[in-house]
């Protein structure tokens, strides 16, 4: 089994490109979704949260208020260290689970990690896949999708690495400034290559 994480800028088709792998036949797994359940009800991941940022970051019905509380730790880089290092050793606990119970004779395996270098564990991986638009773009889609000010967006795009920096230590990249076809393409040709790499 080849593993594969799949990794770029918020708002650089992460989402898009791991639905095409996926569609393609590659296990996935979208490390933002194993994010989102360990800071769910009941979990000690959420308990954490509150204990470090208070009940304020609840919303009425029990659950994180995930809006405010991005709000905030994309303003302070401590909080948001804080926030990461809550929730970053549950997330990796839970790929390294789902790796594990894969079914025999998986191919290709791929974790969507966004913040994969960010965190250092790039050499998990026998391939790192890198999604990449130029950063105008990424500022782009991201006002568009989120509805955000421009600084609030630049926010977020600062507190990630630059894309080419991501770029320069991919063993594959998937531009994603064309249109589908073109993405699509590019991510049957990236397939390929982990698969008949394996």
């Amino acid at each position: 089994m080849r593993r594969a994480a799949l990794t770029g800028g918020i708002a650089t088709g992460k989402s898009y490109c791991l639905a095409r792998f996926a569609a393609l036949g590659a296990a996935v797994v979208d490390a933002d979704q194993l994010a989102r359940e360990a800071v769910a009800p009941g979990t000690p991941g959420l308990a954490s949260v509150v204990a470090r940022f208070g009940p304020t970051y609840l919303g009425a019905d029990g659950s994180l208020d995930r809006p405010a509380l991005g709000r905030l730790v994309f303003g302070d880089r401590l909080a948001r260290a804080d926030l990461e290092a809550i929730i970053h050793p549950e997330v990796y606990r839970r790929i390294g689970e789902w790796f594990a119970n894969l079914p025999a004779g998986t191919r290709v395996a791929i974790a969507d990690i966004p913040l994969l270098f960010e965190t250092g564990h790039q050499h998990d991986f026998e391939v790192v896949i890198v999604c990449a638009c130029s950063p105008a773009e990424q500022l782009r889609r991201l006002k568009a999708r989120d509805g955000l000010a421009e600084d609030a967006a630049r926010a977020r795009l600062d507190a990630q690495w630059p894309i080419e920096e991501k770029v320069a230590r991919a063993n594959i990249v998937i531009r994603t400034d064309g249109g589908f076809a073109e993405t699509d393409w590019a991510v049957g040709r990236a397939y390929e290559s982990v698969k008949s790499d394996g």
